[in-house]
């Protein structure tokens, strides 16, 4: 009996990534194949290189991740889950290094102000680099005294790194959500609770978005999130991303798209997948 290959995963950035944690979280037997950007993840899916790809939304500092609304319409990619990854942040250096002895760190340019309290009070100086798991293992394959990285503790796990010192960002609730994405969508009711996610485009004509919203306060859905982005250039194509409590199949969530439709140019579900348990979390 032949057994069948695992899974693979696509997801940008180096081996030990935050990317690739949320892989390791969702899909932990899964092969994880990493990618530069995120236009590459989407290409690895379509070229037979993967099976799934995990991309990342938005983040509770940050907000929205450059580019993903835009890239999720056009990816052919159905979202069939969500998971959340707290930013924990550690300090690490080659192996027999002392946290007295690192004067200097590289990480990527976000990371650095995340954990400018603990840098500063320890005299460390640092260097934006183009990616922090990048950044370990090019620290794990040079002989720079003194020097550190600031990444995950998957990083310092894969690339043989000693943490220094551990969960040293200024926020605690930091947290990266990421959709994992499929060729192929999978509606089915997986859980008590579910999301749909859905993009639409209103009717250019006065208060479009206030009646599309509509919908779903009298019918009491909950949306959970609205964001715009403009397409093709326009001022006037404004397309919205929003993330909805419920189930299309729920006749509250039916009466609410059907209602949306009357104001709206287009409405195209992304994805319908259960809830992660972290998405009401308040400490991670």
């Amino acid at each position: 009996m032949t057994t069948a290959p695992p899974l693979r995963i696509a997801f940008q950035g180096d081996l030990g990534a935050y990317s690739h944690e949320a892989c390791l979280n969702a899909r932990p037997d899964a092969d994880p194949v990493p990618c530069r950007t995120f236009e590459d993840v989407i290409d690895a899916m379509h070229r037979g290189a993967a099976d799934l790809a995990m991309l990342p939304v938005e983040n509770t500092t940050y907000g929205r991740v450059a580019d993903i609304h835009r890239l999720l319409p056009q990816s052919g990619l159905h979202i069939i889950d969500e998971a959340f990854v707290r930013v924990r942040i550690n300090l690490m250096a080659p192996r027999g290094t002392t946290l007295a002895d690192v004067k200097h760190v590289r990480a990527h340019l976000v990371l650095l102000p995340q954990a400018r309290s603990f840098l500063d009070a320890h005299g460390i100086t640092s260097e934006a680099a183009a990616d922090s798991a990048g950044a370990a293992a090019e620290l794990a394959r040079g002989d720079e005294p003194g020097v550190g990285a600031l990444a995950s503790a998957v990083a310092a796990d894969i690339h043989g790194l000693d943490i220094l010192a551990r969960d040293i960002e200024d926020l605690q609730h930091n947290t990266t959500r990421f959709l994992l994405m499929a060729h192929k969508p999978d509606t089915s009711r997986r859980a008590e609770e579910m999301i749909t996610t859905f993009v639409f485009e209103v009717r250019n004509i006065p208060a479009a978005l206030y009646k599309a919203m509509g919908g779903f306060a009298t019918n009491g859905v909950n949306m959970t999130k609205l964001e715009s982005y403009m397409v093709g250039g326009s001022f006037t194509a404004t397309q919205f991303y929003a993330d909805i409590e419920g189930h299309p199949d729920d006749p509250a969530v039916r009466r609410a798209l059907e209602e949306l439709e009357y104001f709206t140019n287009m409405v195209e579900v992304l994805g319908v997948y259960p809830a992660d348990p972290d998405r009401h979390a308040t400490h991670r």
